[in-house]
């Protein structure tokens, strides 16, 4: 009978488990109690048939429907997964029976088939990073690299802890963010549509018995007019030009030139522009934090989260801050000289530099952030709307203006008959 060690997560020795096959070599190992990460056969001729098995399980799973299309996992499912993973190897379960409690708990039968593949791959001697490198439906670029982070030291469940932290923070971030604009983006359509109705449906009714008594309308008149005009001659127009415009915008955001472009713009653009960049230092604060807190050196630490930020320009300076940093140079250096960073944040990391305590402080400095960035939100929901009010209000002033001025010379011009 082959025999397989049985490399196990925590440091422990490597049992050596005579067994029929690699799978049965896991299941044997994880009957006793351990956490298989690695399984190597001892016998040439067993590993070529082990390595077959595999292939033709993973064939067997793909004919069932285990396709890496569906069974997509929402930020929060995400999340979830990763804390129940964590809570169940914190409790002394080994890794294949949590990744079954896990699977059995999931209502879609895609999301179970994402699951079953993963424990698959498990049971076959790989490892869980590589299993859910396999899988991203479930885990990212950012949770492969923290989950190897975690194999590696031998603190896979305390590392997918802080994965979970993590993704629950991005997922309030992310709810945060669309409360904050939800109502303004409202708020913006309905005044746009109200606006549009009173110039070119109400005024010209209006003004339609003013217009042929009344040898010189004012200029607000006037002004109303020629728009009301435009929009109902020409409305075919506009809304060619807006599909078109919408059409372009999605082909430019798609190439990487004109995300950048874009992406400089947003952040020029004033409350707007400042919640941009606090939510992306915010994120890139807390994520940095998070994988050097998990045994990942800095600059792959740097590389990996250059990838969440989700903003192009940010992008393109947290990887100049990499090259600086390769080169020998400090963190804190390049990010003071990129302008993005706040000079509070310059300050922490440069501590921690000197000090030898970056890890500890990048967490001190990602809960700052995160308190500045909750006080960007309540300042733009706060102030944003009664913006959007205010500027409402002059349109609709200036419309009623027109609407006035041709009635009260027509009173006039009534009155003086009269007389």
């Amino acid at each position: 009978m082959p025999s397989f060690r049985v490399q196990c997560a925590g440091g422990s020795d490597a049992p050596i488990i005579d067994a029929p096959t690699r799978a049965a070599a896991i299941r044997e190992a994880t009957r006793r109690g351990l956490t298989p990460m690695a399984v190597e056969s001892l016998d040439a001729f067993a590993a070529s048939m082990s390595v077959a098995g595999a292939a033709e399980a993973t064939e067997e799973a793909r004919s069932r429907g285990y396709s890496l299309g569906g069974g997509r996992f929402s930020g929060t499912q995400r999340a979830a997964v990763m804390r129940e993973l964590s809570t169940g190897l914190d409790a002394g379960l080994p890794l294949v029976q949590a990744l079954r409690l896990i699977a059995r708990q999931r209502r879609s039968k895609a999301q179970r088939a994402v699951m079953e593949r993963i424990i698959d791959k498990v049971e076959h001697g790989r490892g869980l990073a590589e299993a859910l490198e396999s899988a991203p439906e479930l885990a990212n670029d950012l949770s492969v690299s923290m989950v190897r982070a975690g194999e590696a030291s031998g603190r896979l469940g305390e590392v997918l802890g802080h994965l979970a932290d993590l993704l629950e923070g991005d997922v309030r971030l992310r709810r945060a963010l669309v409360g904050a604009t939800t109502y303004p983006g409202l708020l913006l359509v309905l005044s746009l549509a109200s606006i549009i109705l009173v110039a070119t449906v109400i005024a010209p009714k209006i003004l339609a018995e003013a217009a042929g008594a009344i040898d010189k309308l004012p200029w607000p008149t006037l002004v109303v007019q020629a728009f009301a005009n435009f929009v109902l001659g020409w409305w075919w127009l506009l809304l060619s030009l807006l599909v078109v415009g919408v059409a372009g915008f999605v082909a430019m955001r798609r190439t990487p030139e004109g995300r950048l472009s874009m992406d400089k713009a947003l952040l020029s653009i004033p409350l707007i522009g400042l919640l941009a960049r606090d939510v992306a230092v915010s994120r890139f604060t807390r994520t940095l934090g998070t994988l050097t807190s998990s045994g990942i050196n800095l600059l792959q630490a740097l590389r990996i989260t250059r990838a969440t930020l989700g903003n192009k320009a940010l992008e393109a300076v947290i990887e100049d801050v990499v090259t600086q940093v390769s080169q020998g140079k400090t963190l804190a250096a390049p990010m003071e000289e990129s302008g993005y960073f706040p000079p509070m944040l310059v300050q922490i990391v440069a501590m921690g530099e000197r000090s030898g305590r970056l890890e500890e402080l990048l967490g001190h400095a990602a809960r700052a952030m995160e308190e500045r960035t909750e006080a960007t939100l309540k300042m733009v929901t706060t102030l944003l709307p009664p913006l959007l009010v205010v500027a409402m209000a002059g349109v609709v002033g200036f419309i009623v203006l027109a609407i006035l001025l041709p009635m009260l010379e027509l009173q006039d011009a009534v009155g003086g008959a009269m007389g």
